[in-house]
């Protein structure tokens, strides 16, 4: 019986042989047109036997053959990674074991789960970059230190998995020291060129590229200026520019119109990189982007459908999306390396772009995390194909039916893989992989992963009559391997608790110089030091120079708690310096930078206190207008040598709010416009000191 399909290609059609649509084997864009096309051409009219198949088959499932070519060409294959930047990571480290490190192996173990390949972190300036701040290593141009934050320790853990894995840096914003407030200088140049250092100096660990300026447009000047830094300090590092973001008023593909012009400026830049490419641009990679003879990066993507960031990772929304996303952005963007935003969502859910992660694991006070659908798609191409890699360009295409594959082959020809989606796909239909050109293989292994099935190996295939004949059902993922050695993790974590009620903490048990245990600073760096006018340790924000922005900056502030609390009563003691502020927050439901410009506050009730004594109880809906619900100003204390310590409290019954100062009650108000929320403790760009920090039911 006859196939139903014919080749185009005017080779076969000489040959007699029938046509078949080649779009089903070739992406719709060439990656690199300049390549020889004539061998990969000559191999198909040559070598394909199609739709061989039985006359039931053939009856019941539209049938399709992709010849697997041992000796297809493409480009190398550079893995895929994740971004742990914007405070993504925040909570993590707080997580106790054995749980902290079954997720850690979940994230990096190769053969265990989402086996990340490549790891990019932010070089943090304490200065807000999407879910908090995170901590630089140089505050000052003579302060360096790299036990800060918690990216060391994450590069190190995933390095400690997978010796293999490749690691990325990028900064979001810059301390105020650095070039008088202006990021693009030698400061900042030199920034770089130092947390480099460090990282090797004191983990012994390589950064094998770093970045320009996360979404920020580049500036070229400053690109060469880094790059000559980098080769002074005799580092190896490679660019990567310029992490672009999409945005209406510049193309972020206009650093390539640059390099054509300025040949400094492409010897300077290794890679091109752009963020979500596929999500908003789908399949516009310029053309003189695939012939500018440097890799393209997607170097921030996320699961996502252009309408903001996805709630669920997992199957019926996240997990189905990046299965499309991995092979789209190589079939139709010739992007050979994707890093999502972030590996795991170990920050609070009120904030900015909630569960962006592979993972989800933002409660470390009950241990419990979860492995989404998200981590097992990733699974499905890094399980399975390694950086170093090629591509199989006569071997990557589209189903004829609706879905996509690629093929990677092993450096020695001697493995292959497919990964294949099925997606927007409606019915089952039938493929037929048929190794020519030498592609090895006698038994093949199929993983699979859908609305019913978590990344599981559901048989193997024996080569009959020349081919592996598999039947793909629709809206799934599939990897078809010779490889072995996949495995899929078994650690299960605790249920989930709400955070811990009643809360305190008076900070002397924690590490001197350390942030306490689950705060998550969204703007400057609240810290564990001594106590001023007091014995004990106290937390004190510590940045007294304000950064040089990113995102909009709020005011520092640092919050804990859970969303869903109602009635409670938050209070803390507070040491604040000549001319600053200390701020005490309760019923937060909103944290999100984005959602306005006027940012200074999250959105919740907050009481604030200035070293004048003059304090204001408001109303704030973050990104909007600050409503005062009651001010007054304490009585000066004038037999005070040293700034006073002052009791701040807010107690919430329903709509009713109180407020104490020094254990006196100064104001009673009643308002509905927030419910429920967590707390938190902030105050300005100078070292207001925090000690006793509390929560706890009402007295009845």
């Amino acid at each position: 019986m006859k196939s139903p399909f014919v080749i185009t290609s005017s080779v076969a059609q000489k040959k007699g042989r029938p046509a078949l649509p080649m779009e089903v084997f070739y992406p719709r864009a060439h990656r690199n047109p300049t390549r020889p096309r004539f061998r990969t051409r000559w191999c198909f009219a040559i070598c394909l036997v199609l739709a061989v198949t039985s006359q039931a088959e053939t009856r019941n499932k539209p049938v399709q053959v992709i010849a697997i070519d041992g000796q297809g060409s493409g480009p190398v294959f550079e893995g895929l990674g994740a971004l742990s930047a914007g405070a993504s990571s925040r909570l993590l480290i707080d997580y106790p074991e054995p749980q902290r490190s079954q997720i850690l192996d979940y994230l990096f173990k190769p053969g265990y789960g989402a086996a990340l390949q490549h790891l990019k972190v932010e070089i943090g300036a304490d200065v807000n970059s999407t879910d908090g701040s995170e901590p630089s290593q140089m505050r000052s141009p003579a302060d360096r230190d790299y036990t800060r934050g918690y990216e060391w320790w994450l590069m190190q853990e995933a390095r400690k998995r997978n010796p293999r894995i490749i690691l990325d840096t990028l900064p979001w914003g810059a301390p105020g020291w650095i070039g008088n407030g202006r990021l693009y200088s030698k400061d900042m140049a030199e920034y770089v060129a130092d947390f480099i250092e460090g990282a090797k100096k004191t983990y012994g660990l390589d950064i094998a590229y770093t970045g320009v300026w996360n979404e920020r447009v580049y500036d070229a000047t400053y690109v060469k200026t880094l790059h000559a830094v980098l080769k002074q300090h005799g580092l190896a590092t490679k660019i990567v520019c310029c992490d672009e973001y999409p945005g209406k008023t510049f193309d972020q593909w206009e650093v390539v119109q640059a390099m054509q012009r300025d040949p400094a400026l492409k010897d300077a830049i290794d890679v091109v990189s752009v963020h979500y490419p596929w999500v908003y641009n789908h399949s516009t990679t310029p053309q003189a982007a695939k012939e500018i003879g440097k890799p393209l990066w997607a170097s921030e993507d996320q699961p996502n459908d252009g309408g903001g960031p996805i709630v669920s990772r997992d199957w019926p929304v996240g997990g189905r999306l990046l299965a499309k996303l991995y092979n789209r952005n190589y079939l139709e963007g010739g992007f050979t390396k994707t890093e999502i935003w972030s590996p795991i969502t170990s920050y609070y859910d009120i904030l900015a772009a909630p569960n962006s992660g592979l993972m989800y694991a933002n409660t470390p006070w009950s241990g419990h995390y979860d492995v989404q659908a998200a981590m097992w798609v990733t699974a499905h191409t890094t399980q399975f194909a390694q950086p170093g890699w090629t591509y199989d360009d006569p071997s990557s295409g589209y189903l004829a039916r609706g879905g996509s594959f690629v093929t990677f082959l092993s450096p020695e020809k001697k493995e292959w893989s497919t990964v294949i989606e099925s997606i927007d796909a409606h019915e089952s239909q039938t493929i037929r992989l048929r190794p020519v050109e030498g592609a090895p293989g006698q038994i093949v292994h199929v993983w699979q992963t859908n609305a019913t099935k978590t990344f599981s190996h559901i048989t193997d295939l024996k080569l009959t009559q020349g081919s592996f004949a598999l039947d793909v059902e629709p809206d799934s993922i599939y990897t078809v391997t010779t490889t072995t050695g996949q495995g899929k993790g078994d650690a299960v974590p605790p249920a989930a608790a709400g955070f811990p009620f009643p809360y305190s903490d008076n900070f002397d048990s924690s590490p001197l110089n350390k942030a306490a245990k689950y705060l998550s600073d969204q703007d400057g760096a609240f810290e564990v030091q001594p106590c001023r006018g007091r014995a004990g340790q106290c937390l004190t924000q510590v940045i007294t120079l304000k950064p040089t922005p990113w995102s909009p900056l709020p005011d520092p502030f640092t919050l804990a708690g859970d969303a869903e609390w109602k009635d409670y009563t938050v209070s803390v003691d507070t040491q604040i310096p000549l001319a600053g502020k200390a701020t005490l927050f309760g019923r937060i439901d909103s944290a999100n930078v984005f959602s306005g410009e006027k940012a200074n506050y999250p959105g919740g009730y907050g009481l604030i206190l200035q070293s004048s004594g003059a304090w204001q109880l408001i109303s704030t809906a973050f990104g909007k207008e600050t409503l005062v619900l009651a001010s007054g100003e304490l009585v000066p204390d004038n037999h005070s040598e040293t700034a006073p310590w002052h009791h701040l409290q807010l107690k919430f019954a329903k709509s009713s709010i109180e407020v104490s100062i020094d254990d006196k009650e100064v104001a009673s108000v009643a308002s509905s416009g927030h419910e429920h929320g967590m707390f938190a403790i902030g105050g300005d760009w100078t070292s207001t000191q925090f000690d006793n920090l509390a929560v706890n039911g009402n007295e009845k």
